[in-house]
């Protein structure tokens, strides 16, 4: 097939979707309806892959016609075989012959209603989009609705802007227009012009001398001559405006309508059709179908970048066929320029419609009525694509929207987006499409924009856990917060928001190291310390009197974040670099803050693990001692930071083979543990697995079950593929069988070099990491 633009390549799909509409029936099945066995499987195959250079021999494809109707036949599904041979012949005048015998043929195994089939009066029916994709079971649930023994006689299909409400309606007024004598459009994005539609209706329908308040009841009597009918009201909003022009009573058996809109509202009086952005399987075959050279890898990648949005989607398909883009360049600017390229393209049959102005009137609508919701739909244009939770808005003092304050006016601020379709609400939070945000981002002035980033920030920094290893929420607020946070700080931040902004990145980076995500963590953590130091530049720089404290501040944070980035480089494996940053860190905070703070302890523990890693370990114990007394001091005996420091202490007292002094730590940092972690927690497992080396070496056989306890606990944490977990069982199995724990490479590091050190929390961020304490 010469590509899915060719004449044989929309041949090829026209075939593939006659086997879609009829239920997608298997071979056996096709093959069972082709009475005179003109068909093989291999013939078979061919057209259903559609793997040929030229439209297959005549009797074949009239065979495959036949069998696919006659198997919709079987299977009840509705399908008009007249359309798709009208649809086939009016583009392929050549195959005329066949498609009329090929009709006289299916005829009557196909038919579904009484009487002749017929084509329909239209009035105003839009041309029938030739590259529609996909719906398949959407048309067919649409349909069951829509019959007489179905849910009613008039459906609402609803949507976000983009979505393709109006198409889906448009087709299934071509699919199943059989089944229609008359089918009507009515535009009715603007309720006061829907009168003058049906007086040109009821001119259309032989009505003449009809007086304005009796056309629309006069155009229903009229269209009851024609029954069955159809009328779709597209883009309609709510029920309310459109009352006096929608039919009153039951409309049984005498017609359908159909509605199109954004707005939410119908249920009362319609059923709706919820209709979402398309699958990735369609967003790619329309992709792969509509552009030359386009690879389902590059399709995938684009549709993610557009949220499969499919008027994105067929936008772009025209960007790249009228400007002769190749993919692989349009996938390129549409990762550096997504804000610029969704106002460039068109469709064919709309041209005036481009993503970028899809949901002014919605946004025209908000900013006129509602401006604290429009406050908040910027504000959530700058976040990440993902669930937002709604009470970051009204977090700590001031916030966001000033109706977060009030919970009636909050609740109608965050309904007013979801009802006019630019979010979707759960039950604690928001979801924007990304095009949505990207088109309100388009629109935003620079002074609004860097104002909403700056108070964003602001609230991120109040919201995410800064004790990321001492609060039991720590884990899953981050990972809710997290997207949101790199969305916020990515690219070169404001001046009045670049402190946060490097706050928010060590912190994020912090969290990633926890999760074991070292190489995301890791640009993260070197962007805050760019931007700190960068800061702390700038105040050199300065002549004030306040000098020495800012110096100081200044380098307390670069201090912060070379601490974490060590930890980072520990972790990843590279103890070299690690150490000249921890020791730098260890330099800064000794000359800026108490010798008893407990970030200094956070910078001697980490540089003695450092040292054990390189095999120092001598040089590691009083680093660790020292961490030890600091946190003791400051914490107290018993809290979960002292046992970390207990851990590096005994980690390097069993490399220097003093199990006997190591044991005790050990087993006073599982107790602490055990008593403030969950029992599957990760740093419970890392406890147990140091505990089997040091029972072992005492020759104690409960090290066995302890490393089994230990492994299974990381099994459930970071999944059986990762090589903790298969280190963690190794060492297991190696100590059930009476072998050394000393036996493999990486099992003797398996549990105390691989814990992440604890980040002391940054002075004027945010909460201490111990209230009241």
């Amino acid at each position: 097939m010469r590509g899915p633009g060719s004449p044989q390549g929309w041949f090829a799909n026209r075939l593939q979707r006659l086997r879609t509409a009829a239920g997608s029936p298997a071979q056996a099945l096709l093959l069972a309806h082709d009475e005179h066995k003109v068909l093989t499987r291999s013939s078979l195959s061919d057209l259903l892959a559609g793997k040929f250079s030229r439209p297959p021999p005549w009797e074949r494809v009239a065979a495959y016609v036949i069998a696919c109707v006659r198997a919709a036949h079987a299977g009840r599904i509705d399908l008009s075989c007249e359309e798709e041979l009208a649809r086939l012949r009016r583009d392929h005048a050549t195959l005329t012959d066949l498609f009329e015998a090929a009709a006289g043929e299916v005829r009557a195994p196909a038919a579904r209603v009484p009487g002749p089939r017929h084509r329909p009066a239209t009035y105003r029916l839009p041309p029938r989009n030739t590259h529609f994709t996909g719906r398949d079971a959407t048309l067919r649930a649409l349909r069951r609705r829509l019959a007489p023994d179905g849910e009613g006689a008039m459906q609402v299909v609803h949507g976000r802007g983009g979505v393709g409400k109006t198409q889906l309606a448009v087709e299934y007024a071509y699919r199943y227009r059989s089944a229609y004598r008359f089918v009507a459009f009515v535009d009715a994005e603007e309720p006061a012009l829907v009168p003058s539609q049906f007086a040109s209706l009821a001119r259309e329908l032989g009505l003449t001398e009809v007086a304005s308040e009796q056309v629309v009841p006069r155009v229903y009597r009229e269209l009851r001559k024609h029954r069955p009918w159809l009328v779709i009201f597209d883009n309609g909003e709510r029920p309310g405006p459109l009352l006096d022009v929608l039919p009153s009573g039951d409309l049984g058996s005498g017609g359908h309508l159909i509605v199109t809109t954004r707005r939410r509202g119908w249920s009362g009086r319609a059923g709706v059709v919820e209709l979402d952005v398309f699958s990735r399987r369609e967003a790619v075959e329309l992709l792969t179908r509509r552009v030359d050279g386009m690879t389902a890898a590059v399709a995938d990648r684009i549709a993610e970048h557009l949220g499969d949005l499919p008027l994105a989607l067929e936008q772009a398909a025209g960007y790249m066929d009228y400007h002769h883009t190749a993919p692989a360049e349009y996938l390129a600017l549409l990762a550096s320029r997504l804000e610029d390229m969704i106002a460039l393209g068109e469709l064919a049959d709309r041209p005036t419609v481009v993503v970028a102005t899809l949901w002014q009137l919605s946004v025209h609508t908000l900013r006129s009525r509602q401006p604290q919701a429009m406050r908040l739909l910027e504000l959530c244009a700058l976040l990440a694509p993902e669930p937002i939770p709604l009470d970051l808005f009204g977090h700590g003092g001031e916030p966001l929207v000033a109706a977060a304050a009030d919970p009636v006016a909050w609740d109608t601020t965050v309904g007013a987006l979801a009802g006019l379709g630019l979010a979707r609400r759960g039950a604690s939070s928001l979801v924007l499409h990304r095009l949505v945000q990207a088109a309100v981002r388009a629109a935003m002035p620079d002074d609004v924009r860097t104002d909403a980033r700056v108070r964003l920030c602001r609230a991120l920094v109040a919201a995410v856990p800064h004790d990321i290893h001492g609060d039991p929420q720590a884990p899953s607020r981050w990972q809710e917060l997290l997207p949101h946070v790199l969305a916020v700080t990515k690219g070169e931040p404001p001046a009045e928001c670049a402190t946060d902004s490097a706050t928010l990145l060590r912190l994020a980076s912090a969290f990633l190291l926890s999760v074991g995500e070292h190489s995301v963590a890791l640009p993260l953590c070197e962007r805050a310390l760019a931007i700190d130091e960068s800061l702390g530049q700038r105040d050199a720089e300065k002549d004030t009197e306040k000098d020495a404290k800012k110096d100081a501040e200044s380098d307390a944070e670069i201090g912060f974040d070379l601490i974490t980035l060590a930890q980072i480089q520990r972790d990843r494996g590279a103890p070299e670099r690690a150490r000249p940053l921890a020791e730098r860190a260890l330099g800064l905070h000794e000359s800026c803050l108490p010798a008893d703070s407990p970030a200094i302890a956070t910078d001697l523990a980490t540089l003695a693990r450092i040292h054990h890693l390189l095999g120092d370990h001598r040089a590691a114990v009083p680093l660790a001692e020292r961490a030890l007394r600091i946190d003791e001091a400051a914490y107290g005996p018993d809290d979960p930071y002292v046992s970390f420091d207990l851990m590096a202490l005994a980690g390097v007292h069993l490399d220097l083979d003093d199990h006997a002094v190591a044991l005790p730590l050990i087993s006073r940092a599982l107790r602490i543990r055990e008593a403030g972690y969950a029992p599957d927690h990760l740093y419970i497992g890392y406890a147990l697995l140091l505990k089997a080396r040091a029972v072992h070496a005492l020759g104690d056989p409960a090290a066995a079950a302890l490393a089994r306890r230990g492994a299974l606990i990381l099994d459930a944490r970071l999944g059986t593929s990762h090589p903790k977990t298969q280190d963690a069982f190794a060492l297991a199995e190696r100590l059930r069988e009476g072998g050394s724990c000393h036996e493999h490479g990486e099992l003797s590091a398996a549990a105390p070099a691989h814990e992440t050190d604890v980040a002391a929390p940054v002075p004027g961020s945010g909460p201490s990491r111990t209230p009241g304490r």
